[in-house]
């Protein structure tokens, strides 16, 4: 019997307004809403850049919490592959994407930046150096 194969992953976020977390990964990220529940007000919404794919729900009664908020050493909600974090990082600065950390080359080998969404999830964006 072969192993079965698994291509993706999809990070599941609670956030406090579906419309503005899409808003501003469409806009200071290049994501595209690939689905939304109900189309007006949405409390659902699938987002999606290559293959980048992220779950944002709203409830009133469950407040967003990011893993940095929960223990210092643990910043990142995401970790993004980016093949050519330089390259992403320029496009995002043009489209006026403020980083939470700058493109660098980290302590633990990598290359990338962070990105804080709206509701305070950290997103790294970067591949091994």
């Amino acid at each position: 019997m072969g192993r079965a194969t698994t291509t993706e992953i999809s990070p599941f976020f609670i956030v406090s307004n579906v419309d503005q977390t899409s808003r501003f990964y469409r806009e200071k990220l290049g994501f595209e809403i690939t689905f939304q529940e109900p189309d007006r007000n949405p409390f659902f919404a699938i987002i999606r850049r290559d293959g980048a794919q992220l779950f944002v729900k709203a409830d009133q009664d469950v407040a967003p919490l990011s893993n940095h908020l929960r223990h210092p050493s643990m910043r990142w909600d995401a970790y993004v592959f980016a093949p050519d974090p330089d390259t992403l990082a320029a496009e995002f600065v043009e489209r006026g994407t403020i980083f939470s950390t700058p493109l660098k080359d980290t302590d633990d080998g990598l290359r990338g930046f962070e990105v804080s969404d709206p509701d305070g999830y950290v997103l790294f964006f970067g591949r091994p150096r």
